[in-house]
């Protein structure tokens, strides 16, 4: 199957960026190098093309009671202009996708779901839809959008884009009237630091980016220091800390699994999973020495395999060679010594929190 590309492919290409596929999409990975850009967004501003996204809009007089339904998180009575992050569940509790959910109306919501799972998503929520009064429709062709990053990406949103954001607070959105069309612009970020995400038409997206890229106060940055600045601060990745046999509560994401809330779907799954505990768990590690753990490498422990990593670094924000891993859970305990077979050598190391390096959003 031949990779789509995202509405700022030449503009990627002209900047010289190394282009990879990456969720059925032609993206870049890198424009200059994955630390520059990583530090860009940690003491400044960096701007992504995150085009690759995909949206569905549900409308209908049953939206919000088809959202819990899909939902793990609890969006009842939420007011419009709320964001909630959770999951979608097979019943058996596994993830069929991480998300967002925007609430925008009381009869219309935004999910925001992963680029790799977009047909995936897609029919699986046109299936569930078919018993609820609602219409569906998958909108990941017509928008674009970018990710500003960094402690700057407030003054520079509105200073060079000219969106006024300041007054929203941490997930929340609004629609700003741009030249005709209505942009959404929200305040989530992916990076631990404090971000904006502007989702509009092509043509809007490729103006914004050049003069973000024009006014030199936003750093191109590929999707290469995007994985390092989230694993960093311990957000999961869909395919990596999340999978269709991962569930919320393996990840250490039950705070997102309101269990309180009526049916939805996996619920019995992970509720049974809250209650008798999981077989294994996704943990952090931090290695002794300065041999980096890949994705995939083995952990080890009392002489045999415990589990694999799924993400691993040399942390460019601490200098620590760390991993978040999915181990058998009686390993899971901080400080428990474990080890991580890297070249054919087991390197030594403990269990720490799965946060590497402190948030810096803005409450």
């Amino acid at each position: 199957m031949s990779e789509k590309r995202t509405c700022l492919y030449d503009r990627h290409v002209a900047l010289g960026a190394k282009m990879v596929p990456f969720g059925g999409f032609e993206m870049p990975i890198q424009y200059t190098d994955i630390t520059s850009e990583h530090q860009a967004v940690r003491g400044a501003c960096g701007v992504f093309d995150v085009s690759h996204m995909g949206e569905v809009l549900v409308t209908g007089p049953e939206a919000e009671r088809f959202v819990q339904y899909i939902f793990t998180n609890d969006i009842s009575g939420a007011p419009v202009g709320k964001i909630f992050y959770g999951m979608m569940l097979h019943p058996h509790g596994g993830t069929i996708d991480d998300l967002l959910v925007y609430k925008m109306g009381e009869e219309k919501f935004f999910l925001v779901i992963n680029a790799a799972n977009i047909d995936k998503d897609y029919a699986w929520i046109s299936q569930q839809a078919e018993a609820f009064d609602v219409t569906t429709e998958n909108q990941s062709d017509y928008y674009g959008q970018l990710a500003v990053q960094g402690p700057e990406a407030e003054k520079v949103t509105e200073e060079v884009l000219g969106l006024a954001c300041q007054e929203l607070a941490f997930y929340t959105f609004k629609l700003i009237e741009v030249e005709g069309e209505t942009l959404i612009v929200s305040r989530t970020g992916y990076t631990g630091e404090d971000g904006f995400e502007i989702y509009g038409s092509h043509a809007y997206i490729q103006a914004a980016w050049d003069k973000l890229i024009d006014s030199g106060r936003a750093k191109p940055c590929g999707l290469g220091c995007r994985d390092t600045l989230r694993f960093e601060v311990g957000l999961p990745l869909y395919g990596d800390e999340l999978t269709d046999e991962i569930s919320p509560i393996m990840a250490g994401l039950g705070m997102f699994v309101k269990l309180d809330k009526a049916e939805f779907i996996g619920k019995e799954a992970v509720a049974k999973q809250k209650a008798e505990g999981v077989a294994k768990k996704i943990i952090g590690i931090e290695l002794e020495g300065r041999a980096i753990p890949r994705h995939g490498y083995e952990v080890v422990a009392d002489d045999k395999v415990i589990g694999e990593v799924t993400t691993g670094y040399c942390s460019i924000s601490t200098g620590k060679s760390v991993c978040m891993a999915l181990v058998d859970a009686a390993y899971a305990k901080l400080d428990t010594p474990v080890q991580v077979r890297i070249h054919r050598k087991l390197q030594p190391g403990k269990v720490v929190k799965k946060r590497f390096y402190d948030k810096h959003y803005k409450q």
